[in-house]
């Protein structure tokens, strides 16, 4: 696909008689400061949605809504499943942030990629998607982007919301919600949000589950002071999904690989907030929100069912407590905001060897424990990061800001099993050494700045530009769970320094635009090399270049078609990156060799990204629209060699809705109208030439109604 298909769509803007009823640039975002402030004050790149937006998109997985943004792409592993990719490849690596209003999800040191699926996304009230790394309210992983769910605010009046949906390959869903307010006391309420979602799968025994709940209790107890409870609740039962060779990929696209369990996962969040909120002043505010998460999660991962076949156990819960105090500096036209951040995780690890059945040695049918434990060791991080955010108007056309962060990390970590090497000869024929770290206590201390300037040139236009640092500490895994890396235990936590400028705004015909251009330098990325022992080592050496520009543009094109559009293009480059490498699918096997990958592009890093929506609303049938979709992802290379390629794909989507009175609306929507095969996730091990694909969803609709009482 042409990088510049929707050229045409955007000029065609530029000619239409395009009216906007608000300015672009007073948007307001919540995620940079933990309060309401309108994009102008922002020096950073942001992309928004809103109740009414989710609804109409209705997303069945988190891609549909959030892949609208420029320059972000999240893929489909199946299920609620996912990798993301926000000015990074497409990866597994504890990059992003994932909030729930304004709360890690996850505490640092416990990523998991896929989880978005732990957050109703289709019933938040709002989705903010910053680009880049976050603001000093956000620490480790914040590097490549940040990812904030709302949850849906109390209704004014007493309400019951009703959305029942079913589609193609067994899809079914019911969303419900519900709330009031509060008689005596003001500014106070419930609310209550319900998601079943059942769906078989286009391919063999890839069926899913999802059960979630959200409440969300609002209360004010005098005029200074007001409390938000909100408690999340979310199961997910997944089958397990193997990629494809091309053969297969092409002509038997049904295919799953895993059955009986193999490669699936059972997971349990919990998370329950208690946001206390002071006003100490008529122009300062305490917010202190204590949290509660615990986490549960069984699996067998799909990636290792070949060679080290095995099911894990995890478990954690966290207790924290965020602190924030912010006071407007009238008298200099600044504000202050400073707190603090405080989360003690206990975690459990059990890793169990399996044996796996299978069916002509290809499909995997079952698998049942061997009886032996590979790891089993408990890890309590415990963490500190006082930070300050300052801002200044510098005069009435310039604001600037600045931030610091220091984070401090404690995590103690006790081995169960006492033995610190172990040699199993798997039921592959192949021996495989698991190291285990003697018991120990690491530290890290990491120090985070932050700037950033806008200019407004005008009422509806401005242009901002910020540096930004960030990190990401190794993640418990990494550190404990060696494989056969001698010193994993050692590593350090990765870094980035982000470089970014923007312009955007509002034309006089009423076109909402935003160009965000930037560079991001990323070191002591985590690689695996020889030592002078050929033994494998685990440590910081990799550095990689990330650079690239986004284009964001949405207006009317008539009374009847409005349109939104988002585009992005990438270079991303390895500056310096060896690894170990080792193949044992190879012919003849490969181990333990060193290679150097400096100079070439990153793997998995789509250089194009585009969405193009079209919005018919016709005049002479109102409350009706109908929507048609263009999904672009471009070409990138699969490994790390830049020997083998993906060459992208193009989808296009519909999606209607019609409002039959105020109580009842129906809407539908087709997914891949043309029925293109094409692939969410291409790469291969590099020496092995053979790709492995991950086949997208073929030709489906769905269709729908919701009621209101």
């Amino acid at each position: 696909m042409n990088r510049l298909l929707f050229a045409p769509l955007l000029f065609s803007a530029y000619l239409g008689h395009s009216h906007a009823e608000n300015s672009q640039l007073d948007k307001v975002v919540v995620t940079a400061t933990g309060e309401a402030k309108s994009l102008s004050e922002l020096a950073q790149s942001v992309g928004l949605f809103s109740s009414q937006q989710i609804k109409d998109v209705s997303p069945a997985h988190p891609s549909e809504i959030l892949n609208r943004t420029a320059g972000v792409y999240i893929n489909n592993l199946g299920g609620e499943g996912h990798m993301t990719a926000i000015r990074q490849p497409i990866t597994t690596s504890g990059v992003y942030l994932y909030l729930e209003d304004g709360i890690p999800t996850r505490p640092t040191g416990f990523f998991n990629h896929n989880a978005l699926y732990e957050v109703n996304v289709s019933q938040s009230e709002k989705l903010e998607v910053t680009k880049g790394p976050g603001s000093a309210l956000y620490g480790s992983d914040a590097i490549g982007g940040v990812i904030n769910s709302i949850s849906a605010k109390v209704p004014k009046n007493s309400q019951v919301n009703i959305n029942s949906e079913a589609g193609a390959y067994g899809w079914s869903r019911v969303l419900f919600s519900t709330g009031k307010p509060l008689t005596g006391l003001q500014n106070s309420g419930v609310g209550l949000q319900i998601n079943l979602t059942h769906n078989d799968g286009f391919r063999d025994d890839a069926q899913y589950d999802r059960g979630s709940l959200n409440s969300r209790f609002d209360y004010q107890l005098n005029k200074n002071l007001s409390v938000k409870n909100t408690v999340s609740f979310t199961k997910v039962e997944q089958s397990g999904v193997s990629g494809l060779e091309y053969d297969d990929f092409k002509n038997n696209v049904e295919k799953n690989t895993f059955k009986g369990g193999v490669g699936g996962r059972d997971i349990q969040a919990i998370r329950a907030s208690s946001q206390w909120l002071f006003k100490t002043g008529s122009d300062s505010q305490l917010t202190m929100t204590p949290f509660y998460r615990n986490n549960e999660s069984s699996m067998m991962p799909s990636w290792m069912v070949s060679y080290n076949p095995n099911e894990r156990e995890t478990e954690f819960e966290s207790f924290g407590l965020l602190t924030k105090w912010r006071t407007n500096l009238n008298s200099i036209n600044a504000q202050l905001i400073t707190g603090m951040d405080i989360d003690h995780t206990p975690s459990q690890y059990q890793e169990h060897l399996v044996h796996t059945t299978s069916e002509d040695g290809e499909i995997y049918t079952g698998f049942n424990r061997t009886g032996e434990i590979s790891y089993d060791y408990d890890a309590t991080q415990t963490s500190a990061s006082p930070y300050v955010h300052f801002e200044k108007q510098l005069s009435e056309s310039v604001r600037f800001n600045t931030g610091l962060r220091y984070d401090v990390f404690k995590v103690d970590y006790t081995d169960n099993l006492g033995s610190q090497t172990e040699t199993y000869a798997l039921q592959t024929g192949r021996p495989i050494t698991l190291l285990r770290p003697d018991s120990q206590t690491k530290d890290y201390e990491h120090l985070s700045p932050k700037l950033g300037l806008v200019y407004q040139l005008s009422g509806q236009h401005d242009i901002y530009t910020n540096y930004r640092h960030a990190f990401r500490a190794p993640s418990v895994s990494q550190l404990f769970r060696s494989a056969s890396s001698i010193n994993s235990s050692e590593l350090k936590p990765v870094k980035s320094d982000s470089f970014e400028i923007g312009l955007r705004g509002l034309s006089a015909s009423g076109l909402a635009y935003e160009i965000a251009i930037y560079h991001m330098e990323k070191t002591d990325d985590i690689v695996s090399v020889n030592n002078s022992d050929s033994d494998r080592v685990s440590l910081n050496a990799g550095e990689t270049t990330h650079q690239g520009i986004e284009l964001s543009l949405a207006g009317n094109l008539s009374e009847e078609f409005s349109f939104a559009t988002s585009g992005s293009y990438t270079e991303q480059t390895y500056d310096d990156f060896a690894y170990l490498f080792s193949c044992f699918t190879c012919t003849p096997v490969v181990r333990n060799q060193e290679i150097n990958f400096s100079g070439n592009d990153v793997g998995k890093a789509p250089k194009t990204l585009a969405n193009i929506s079209l919005k018919y609303e016709p005049i002479s049938i109102s409350k009706l629209f109908i929507e048609i979709e263009l999904e672009h992802v471009g070409d990138y290379y699969t490994d790390e060699t830049n020997e083998n390629d993906y060459s992208g794909h193009e989808l296009i989507n519909l999606r209607s809705q019609f409002e039959v009175n105020d109580q009842v609306q129906l809407y539908a929507r087709l997914q891949n109208l043309t029925d293109k095969r094409y692939s969410t996730y291409t790469s291969n091990q590099v020496g092995d030439s053979d790709l492995s694909y991950r086949p997208g969803t073929p030709l489906s609709a769905f269709a729908g109604v919701r009621a209101r009482f």
